[in-house]
């Protein structure tokens, strides 16, 4: 009997290996995502991602939106954290600008970045704890994210598509309501976090399913220019709310999470105490807000005008003409800059060029989920089937910001 050849015996092998489409049906893949998994049995040889079916060209719509039109274009990048990709935008545009927002506005748009970035978490945690079957955990969750939905419709008067922030400023500015809405939160989600941990942390069966899965090294994070919370669990330091401080992140007091595992617990384990450290900020930003005003005013001709002083003043009125119908005003220098924010998945950035108009003639988005997602075949080679949701729970894709 003559011997096979190392090539024969490969290519028998890859007869037997399955070919299954993991989605978009599967719920664990948010009816959006694709992955193709090659199977050997149970184990999986190797993942093709797919970014799914949600393409609507969203960087296309910011070169012909205007640049505050756009801010509802954020709101559905990441649908799970809309208040941050808000605050993203018009940091970039008033970047390329050279606008500098009041001490208020700066401090209300830290306290919505940092309720988007728990409200982020709570689903990203509560989701994985669902993947691998602790339901009750995902209700604790839930439950919270509830309460910041509160408080952002108290805020703006939309709970989940927030559109909130202004070239600027904001659509409203924070009220006493709102901000005895965010210390009633603060005071009730550290017991629920308490809650959660009990439930997860030294859970047998959680730890079995997520502790040494999804491996990824410190090395691989920084070539596969990771961020965000995946690359902090992986040992990566780095948080732009302190390399690269904006908005008013250097007045606030807090720690930047890392983990040294790498693994799909470390990246769980990350996300639970960031929503610790953004409550303190939370916090020191409303005990300490600034008062004036939350816009620029109307001398810059950027911000657009309280809408009672367009109904009694002469000056509200032309600003407001100027800036909607007449799409001027707004002085945006023929130049290209690009401006990001930590976000609560990572580096969320915008690449904008001006043309002189109100409509960037090229509007770009670096998204963290784009980069996340092709970690997943490096993560998942070798693991079982039933690996697959953990470690895509783990990354916390959100299908809208893979948009290509």
């Amino acid at each position: 009997m003559a011997v096979k050849t190392i090539e024969e015996k490969t290519h028998q092998r890859q007869d037997y290996l399955w070919t299954l489409n993991f989605g978009p049906q599967h719920p664990a893949t948010h009816t959006t995502l694709r992955i193709v998994l090659k199977l050997d049995g149970e184990r999986v040889v190797d993942a093709v991602p797919d970014i799914g079916y949600l393409h609507s060209g969203f960087e296309k719509i910011g070169e012909h939106l205007d640049y505050n039109q756009y801010v509802t274009v954020t709101d559905r990048m990441n649908y799970i954290s809309p208040m941050s990709n808000n605050v993203g935008w018009h940091h970039a545009v008033e970047t390329l600008m050279g606008v500098e927002p009041t001490p208020r506005c700066k401090y209300v748009r830290v306290i919505v970045s940092e309720l988007a970035r728990i409200s982020d978490h709570l689903l990203s945690t509560g989701a994985i704890g669902l993947d691998v079957g602790a339901f009750t955990f995902f209700l604790y969750a839930f439950y919270q994210r509830e309460l910041i939905y509160d408080i952002f419709e108290s805020l703006c008067g939309a709970r989940f598509t927030n559109s909130y922030t202004r070239v600027g400023g904001a659509s409203h500015d924070i009220t006493d309501i709102t901000i005895e809405k965010i210390r009633a939160f603060a005071k009730g989600l550290p017991g629920t976090i308490q809650d959660m941990e009990r439930l997860l942390n030294k859970n047998r069966i959680f730890i079995d399913r997520t502790q040494g899965v999804g491996l990824l090294s410190k090395a691989e994070a920084i070539a596969s220019s990771s961020s965000g919370p995946i690359a902090r669990a992986s040992g990566v330091t780095r948080d732009l709310r302190k390399d690269e401080p904006y908005l008013a992140y250097q007045d606030f007091d807090f720690k930047v999470i890392c983990s040294h595992a790498g693994d799909c617990y470390a990246r769980y384990h990350v996300r639970m105490e960031e929503m610790k450290e953004s409550l303190k900020i939370v916090e020191q930003a409303v005990e300490n807000l600034p008062s004036g005003p939350i816009d620029i005013g109307q001398e810059a001709r950027a911000a657009m005008p309280e809408k009672m002083d367009v109904y009694q003043t002469i000056e509200g009125t032309i600003t407001q003409f100027e800036l909607v119908m007449q799409n001027r005003g707004l002085e945006v220098p023929s130049e290209a800059s690009y401006a990001a924010t930590e976000a609560p998945n990572g580096e969320l950035g915008f690449y904008i060029v001006g043309d002189g108009s109100n409509v960037a003639y090229r509007a770009r988005c670096r998204p963290p989920s784009f980069i996340h997602f092709a970690l997943f075949p490096q993560l998942i080679r070798g693991h079982t089937l039933s690996d697959v949701v953990a470690v895509l729970g783990s990354l916390n894709i959100i299908a809208a910001e893979l948009d290509r």
